[in-house]
């Protein structure tokens, strides 16, 4: 051993730092009793209905048993010397990684306790596979399986610990102390296992991770008990550290949030401020009468599905959470400005959720200044309806962090997932998976569902659907008249502007939109420009600048990209859009003639987009097309909708799930297919954002459409790409704009 180097011999084994104030347990049995109290504490409020909710075939003693296991082990691995150098400042993580992660590191440990540890109740390798797996980072690589059970990094030698070999302090008495803790707490043998290893090279490690890897490949894995057992010590992993931080109790503290469920009269009360003495049409009272426990309610834009949806949970969510969920954070920012909030005990959750509610000049549901972050995941649980993205729940499928942090809330809630017309591959094919393992209750709505997923849909559900159509008296009112020329009708626009009207102008590109801005300044028309290509905090002020100037009264003009599709609760006059796809088209023309139903038809019109790259495939732009000219006279919103469910059209939803199909794997992959932008950081901005708040660092990100080829050598800020001030300027008006490309 190197003269500089001596070996740790710590009289603690910590499971926390105590540099800073810590209100908790610093040892590893301390922590490791607080995150087994907390998950015993959720199985024990959340009862019966956790195994309902995701119709499990176990007890709730068997439950217990394994998930007290898995808590018992997680941290077993925290007893070796890298990590032990590491909590206590004394090895740099970022020069010298740990050899091996704590979490895999317990993994193995768990693996050498292993005759002791089946001498009690619990399925050992559920309980193993979920301790390796608690920080999410076992068997994948950015998104993508590996074959390795923990990764052997190239630590270098520094003061503390060798590279090559790592030291386990299981003859110390605290590691004595945490098994004598296990032994109690999982009703193990008395007899404590002795001849431990003491000293683990690289060679060692390897050969433990083979022999596990050879045994999971044999393991017959229950996947939903497996999952849901993972879910549960993830949450508890949070609850167990983050509570105790703040001198939370857990138990009472979990108890409470369990128990804070909605009523009949909390419900009720969302419908009547909504409905402001008028009455529910029929189908909004269909919905709240729906018998089965899945409903499809289709219905186009503009006939009242959100007003429905809060009756179909007056009588379908009473005693549980509800979970809201919008495709996109524009939606669910409007969604629950519109419903919840001020109305119902509500939080908005969403990535950018700090930033939106910050510039409405509101207050989000919980504390928004928590020590811990994992606690801003802790708003699902202390609030009654959660209005999301779909994500939040959706990437459960996926491990994805905030929903695993939310799990206790969604293991005891019904849900609402809105605008399924938009969802690609990959979120439908979450949707299926999570139908088939969520026995909650569930409302789709969509304003067309395709004959493939109404199957796919029944199939996954595996019981009776119930499939509720919108109002007849709306989506049969004549709402468009198409027009197609091979070039906008400037004219017609204006002459629109100087009658008052309300313009909608959608282009597929951000370029093709500043374009068509600028012309509508030469031509004195006082456009607003709206797109994705912003800073967040400046997307939101484009937002809000475009909803609030169509709801006035006086002549407006928005031009915007595909952002207008969901997120923009707005009623035009005249519509001009570019050819896209059949879905996008729909969602464009639910903005014309919208609210205050002016009595006829109005104008709809469409041009070609000549440009062969993405966002749409030519054969997406040529049913577009299609769609437009079977159209001569007047349009409503059945007609739209018959069209496009009678198009040939099979799905091939991506059924992949890391939660449900990863067995001993916990890592977390995208949700979505992969899309067009990456998210960037403007070097400009750098000076600001380095000391910024995580959660407010969305403030200043950017979507760009960029490559990894394009982005390569490109400078990194809090783990974004810097997008470099020689190629990219940046306004407030405008957005994000290549230098060499501006046109002004």
């Amino acid at each position: 051993m190197p003269a500089n180097n001596q070996a740790l011999r710590p009289k603690l084994i910590l499971a926390k730092s105590m540099e800073k104030p810590w209100k908790g347990a610093y040892t590893i049995t301390g922590h490791t009793a607080s995150v087994v109290g907390a998950v015993t504490t959720l199985i024990d409020e959340l009862g019966d209905g956790l195994i309902e909710q995701f119709g499990l075939n176990q007890n709730r003693k068997n439950l217990h048993a394994t998930a007290r296991l898995a808590a018992f082990l997680h941290d077993l691995g925290k007893a070796n010397d890298h990590f032990q150098a590491v909590v206590r400042k004394l090895k740099n993580p970022t020069e010298h990684p740990q050899l091996i992660r704590h979490e895999a590191l317990s993994l193995l440990l768990a693996w050498e306790l292993r005759d002791w540890l089946t001498t009690g109740d619990g399925d050992l390798m559920i309980a193993i596979a979920a301790a390796g797996g608690h920080h999410l980072k076992l068997g994948g690589e950015s998104g993508k399986p590996t074959e390795e059970v923990g990764e052997i990094r190239q630590s270098g030698v520094d003061a503390w610990t060798r590279g090559d070999r790592i030291l386990l302090y299981t003859n110390h008495r605290h590691f004595t102390g945490l098994l004598r803790y296990g032994q109690k707490a999982c009703g193990l043998d008395a007899d404590l296992p002795k001849g431990l290893p003491t000293t683990w090279t690289i060679a060692d490690i390897r050969q433990r991770r083979q022999t596990l890897l050879h045994q999971f490949m044999d393991w017959n894995a229950d996947p939903v008990l497996t999952a849901v057992v993972k879910a549960l010590l993830v949450a508890g992993d949070t609850s167990g550290s983050a509570l105790p931080a703040q001198g939370i109790s857990i138990r009472p503290w979990i108890k409470t949030q369990i128990d804070y469920t909605l009523t009949e009269q909390e419900l009720q009360h969302v419908v009547n401020e909504r409905l402001r003495g008028d009455q529910l049409r029929p189908f909004q009272e269909k919905l709240g009468n729906a018998s089965s426990r899945v409903t499809l309610a289709r219905a186009g834009c503009g006939t009242g599905k959100t007003l429905g949806a809060y009756n179909w949970a007056k009588h379908h969510a009473v005693g549980r959470k509800l979970f809201f969920c919008y495709p996109t954070t524009g939606t669910s920012t409007e969604g629950f400005l519109d419903y919840a909030h001020d109305k119902v005990d509500s939080t908005l959750l969403h990535s950018r959720a700090a930033v939106d509610l910050e510039h409405l000049d509101l207050q989000s549901t919980g504390d928004e200044d928590d020590i811990e972050t994992k606690l801003e995941s802790f708003k699902a649980w202390s609030t009654k309806v959660s209005v999301c993205t779909v994500d939040t729940v959706l990437g459960l499928l996926q491990c994805n962090r905030r929903p695993m942090y939310c799990f206790p809330a969604i293991a005891q809630a019904a849900f609402v997932f809105d605008e399924l017309h938009c969802y690609d591959e990959k979120l439908f094919g979450a949707l299926l998976r999570f139908l088939e393992v969520m026995k909650a209750p569930i409302l789709l709505m969509s304003a067309s569902f395709l004959p493939w997923q109404i199957k796919a849909i029944k199939t996954a559900v595996g019981e009776s659907v119930e499939i509720i159509k919108g109002p007849e008296e709306l989506e049969t009112q004549p709402r468009y008249r198409f027009h197609f020329a091979d070039a906008p009708d400037w004219e017609r626009v204006k002459t629109e502007f100087k009658q008052g009207g309300k313009i909608l102008w959608v282009c597929n590109q951000v370029n093709t939109a500043i374009a068509v801005y600028n012309k509508a300044q030469q031509y004195g028309l006082s456009p607003l420009l709206y797109h994705s290509r912003y800073k967040y905090r400046d997307r939101v002020d484009h937002h809000r600048a475009v909803v609030d100037r169509f709801k006035a009264e006086g002549a407006v003009m928005a031009i915007a990209t595909q952002v207008a599709e969901m997120s923009l609760d707005l009623s035009a006059t005249l519509l001009v859009s570019q050819i896209a796809d059949p879905a996008g088209l729909i969602q464009r023309l639910g903005r014309l003639n919208r609210h205050n139903y002016c009595g006829h038809a109005l104008d709809a019109l469409f041009y070609p987009d000549p440009k062969d790259d993405k966002p749409y495939s030519e054969n997406q732009k040529k049913n577009g097309l299609a769609l437009v000219q079977t159209f001569a006279g007047d349009v409503c919103q059945r007609d739209l909708a018959t069209w496009l469910e009678n198009l040939p059209n099979e799905g091939n939803p991506d059924l992949d799930s890391v939660w449900l199909d990863g067995e001993w794997r916990t890592y977390p992959t995208s949700l979505r297919k992969a899309g067009v932008t990456t998210t960037v950081l403007m070097e400009q901005d750098i000076k600001t954002v380095e000391k910024l708040p995580v959660k407010l660092l969305p403030r200043y990100t950017v979507p760009l459409v960029v490559n990894s080829k394009q982005t390569k050598g490109w400078k990194k800020c809090r783990r974004y790409p810097l997008a470099p001030a020689t190629n990219w300027g940046y306004s407030s008006e405008i957005g994000a704009y290549e230098l060499e490309r501006r046109k002004v």
